[in-house]
């Protein structure tokens, strides 16, 4: 394998190595850096301990420890072995270690110093994993502080390594060359409105009919890839695969390897395939230009996988796997234009995911901000305090933020802090297996079908013989045995829902609606289930996962729960809370005493203790949200508001609304409803309001009364269309020669005259004129509507009266 195009470089890097202890290589796909580095550094003087090579996946870090050890003519696990989570093979000979990202951060978590170990490295560190920018950020926190001895080595498939070279304190970057093949590019386009499966599948039978070789087609997820097969069916010398995470290894083996009967391969495959692998024999790739990728929804405090556009560097290097072994055709579902459209790079996951296992991890590590170690990308600050206010709910971190003993023993486990937690408090129940399982599936899709009720899903994983599922049931086991156990088990209807509701308590739903598609969560996100679902006649659901926004997150998993486990799992965080609010089609307070955890009410009941403040206090809130306009006002206080304006004094909506609180308190003291506020005490709460000054100011400019010249009162209207207005019988104004006024500018009261019945007259500005001009006709008509009354013909000159002649006549008599 000398003919590697590796292997022109690795001089310089061996004696870059023998200088330095860091250092960045940068090879393309092809180059041969996975499986020819790791070897060469072996007899290096410096070299006398273990070489660790971080690989993204697990596939990828299994294929390249077989094929390291087939090139040695050893076993696996001899001098080359590999770590994942699901498998291992190593010994006490091993020198190469392949491991994945997350398998090297507790390792290094576990032993700072890294002793025996004399070489690590980052293979892919483009592809900008969590784990693998967090691992190379400890690495070299133990180098400056523990290890100078150590040797480092970031290697990258894109020339992005002056960034690294600088991370690493100027390490030199050393360049390999590709292995070239000619790669033609042929752009299909797509129907935005056709189903993907049915493109995809249309354009793996053309690229079938026109090209030779091996056929490797990049589908975004699981599900597309069985639709895909499905379509496609079986097509003769022709032998399919499947390629993602959930396939057992035997069967990855078989998608990677050459068919042994020299059949044509065909392999549908997730993004797994665009790194790191050497398929056998592909000189076709067909592209769909999708990706799911998973996006941490921080409004929602959860992680949901998003389908979206491949970015140029994915697709660049899905293209590229036609070409490793020879001349290839890539074909690709979008327009050659729209590839200037999609992002250049995939976001680097620290910048999208959830910190809180990186946060935990660094307050262990002795760092209480993860920034201060050295990263290419700084995590967001938004995202290190919602994380640690998530490990504080979980009782890992302390006020300080410092770990706990608790915090430590989650940090200790494989699991993310969340499943962790579950793990050690349902240990702590008698239900460590339960919790073990249940945080396998959730890690490894498809482990017992794809329902969304879990409890099923469990059920059917404990029958499966396959040799994946006997994998996880032995990692399982592991975990179970990780903590300590009680003996005893606590009883629980639904085991699996009580160790769900411990790792994701916010996530704990009560059914909103008679057919279970809405639901309401503790941490008051709603949910929404498909009403066929098994799970949807359940008033509780323990949930797991979701998808979607924050608003309205489908369900993807869950377990059915019950108010007794609820109750008995979070006894101390359920809140009994007296509740009076202000009930606005009442205009009263409705008390009531509700036990909650958090947005969700377990119970609820009259509260006939609710104290006489808390009662006073709702009905101010309730006018205050719904507005003074909702208070009893009688005539006499909007007659006062009205005056109050009109001098200048405004005791509009507005003003009283902002001065609420000096006002009504007093008024409703001791009542439940505003309807019981008593007759008068709005207008003497307005003259308080205004103070003694400013209403003997509201007295003088606008008067509430008149005085007519026979001595009768008469409310004087301020509100009334056209200027302050008053209503009374002319006879009233007998003897009257000028208009009568009101106010400091002398504004002329508008009159509005009535007859004896209460009919109207006359509406008037000018009474003079009035007297002068209609009197007259007025005056004739009424003699005859009402002959008793007196009409004289010169009513300036009259007595006012509000008699009749006889009366009038009787009352002269007796004088």
């Amino acid at each position: 394998m000398s003919d590697l195009p590796i292997h022109a470089v690795l001089p310089q890097l061996l004696a870059t190595l023998g200088e330095r202890n860091a250092a960045v290589l940068v090879a393309p796909p092809g180059a041969g850096k996975t499986t020819a580095v790791a070897p060469a550094l072996l007899t290096e003087p410096w070299c006398k301990g273990e070489v660790l090579l971080l690989s993204p996946r697990r596939i990828a870090a299994r294929a390249a420890a077989e094929r390291m050890a087939a090139l040695a003519g050893e076993p696996v696990g001899r001098t080359f072995g590999y770590a994942t989570r699901l498998d291992s093979k190593r010994s006490a000979a091993t020198r190469v270690t392949v491991m994945t990202e997350g398998i090297f951060v507790a390792r290094i978590q576990a032993d700072p110093e890294l002793a025996g170990v004399s070489a690590v490295l980052f293979d892919e560190v483009h592809e900008r994993s969590l784990d693998s920018d967090f691992g190379l950020a400890l690495a070299l926190d133990a180098q400056a502080a523990l290890r100078p001895d150590l040797r480092l080595l970031a290697m990258s498939a894109t020339l992005d390594g002056a960034r690294f070279a600088a991370l690493m304190d100027g390490a030199p970057v050393i360049e390999s060359e590709g292995r070239s093949h000619p790669l033609g590019l042929v752009h299909l386009g797509r129907n935005g409105a056709a189903r993907i499966e049915d493109a995809m599948a249309s354009a793996i039978r053309l690229a079938l009919r026109e090209r030779e070789g091996g056929l490797l087609a990049f589908l975004p997820g699981v599900a597309e890839i069985q639709r895909v097969a499905e379509r496609l069916g079986e097509a003769e010398g022709v032998r399919l695969h499947k390629l993602h995470g959930n396939i057992d290894p035997a069967r990855q083996r078989a998608a990677i390897g050459p068919e042994p009967d020299g059949a044509r391969k065909l392999v549908l495959a997730t993004s797994i395939a665009e790194t790191s692998l050497t398929l056998d024999s592909i000189r076709i790739v067909v592209d769909s230009g999708l990706a799911r990728r998973p996006r941490y929804d921080r409004a929602a405090g959860m992680t949901r996988l998003v389908t979206e556009r491949a970015s140029q560097a994915s697709a660049a290097q899905r293209a590229g796997r036609a070409a490793r072994q020879g001349p290839g055709t890539a074909y690709r579902l979008w327009e050659a234009a729209a590839t200037a459209g999609m992002p250049r790079f995939d976001p680097p996951e620290l910048l999208e995911a959830d910190l809180s296992a990186l946060v935990l991890d660094c307050a262990i590590w002795g760092v209480a901000d993860p920034r201060e170690l050295k990263w290419i990308d700084p995590p967001p600050a938004a995202a290190v305090e919602e994380a640690r206010a998530r490990l504080a709910s979980l009782d890992a971190l302390d006020s300080d933020g410092r770990p706990t003993a608790h915090g430590r023993h989650l940090a200790r486990l494989p699991l993310p802090p969340r499943l962790a937690h579950m793990l050690v408090r349902a240990g702590g129940l008698g239900l460590a297996r339960t919790a073990a399982e249940i945080a396998v599936m959730l890690g490894e899709r498809g482990l017992g079908g794809n329902d969304p009720d879990l409890e099923l899903r469990l059920r059917r994983w404990r029958d499966e013989r396959s040799q994946r599922a006997d994998a996880a049931r032995r990692m399982a086991g592991r975990w179970a045995g990780l903590i300590d156990s009680n003996t005893a088990t606590a009883t629980f209807d639904h085991p699996v829902a009580a160790c769900i509701a411990l790792a994701f308590p916010d996530r704990i739903a009560r059914r909103r609606d008679s057919v279970g598609e809405r639901w309401a969560s503790v941490g008051g996100r709603g949910f929404v289930l498909d009403p066929t679902s098994s799970l949807a006649s359940a008033e509780w659901l323990a949930v797991a996962e979701t998808q979607g926004s924050a608003a309205g997150a489908r369900i993807l998993s869950a377990a059915v729960l019950d108010l007794p486990a609820v109750e008995a799992l979070f006894a101390d965080r359920i809140e009994t809370r007296r509740e009076v609010r202000f009930d606005p089609a009442t205009g009263g307070v409705v008390a009531e005493r509700t036990r909650r955890l958090g947005a969700i009410a377990l119970s609820r009941g009259p509260d006939s203790g609710a104290s006489i403040e808390a009662i006073q206090a709702a009905l101010v809130d309730g006018v205050r949200r719904h507005g003074v306009a909702i208070l009893p006002w009688d005539e006499g206080a909007a007659a006062l508001r009205a005056r109050a304006a009109y001098a200048g004094q405004p005791l509009d909506d507005v003003v009283l609304a902002e001065r609420l609180d000096e006002w009504l308190p007093a008024l409703v003291a001791g009542k439940r409803r505003l309807d019981a506020i008593a007759p008068g005490a709005l207008t003497e709460a307005l003259r308080g309001l205004l103070g003694w000054d400013a209403m003997r100011e509201v007295d003088r400019i606008a008067p509430a009364r008149f005085e007519s010249p026979a001595g009768s009162s008469h409310a004087i209207d301020y509100a009334a269309e056209g200027g302050p207005r008053v209503e009374l019988r002319v006879q009233a104004l007998y003897g009257l020669s000028e208009h009568p006024v009101i106010g400091r500018d002398r504004v002329p009261l508008v009159l509005s005259l009535i007859s004896p019945a209460g009919r109207p007259i006359q509406t008037t500005r000018d009474l003079p004129g009035f007297w002068a001009g209609s009197w007259n006709a007025v005056a004739k008509e009424m003699r005859g509507r009402y002959p008793r009354h007196p009409w004289p013909d010169d009513p300036a000159a009259a007595d006012p009266t509000l008699r009749t002649k006889k009366a009038d006549a009787r009352r002269r008599e007796s004088h």
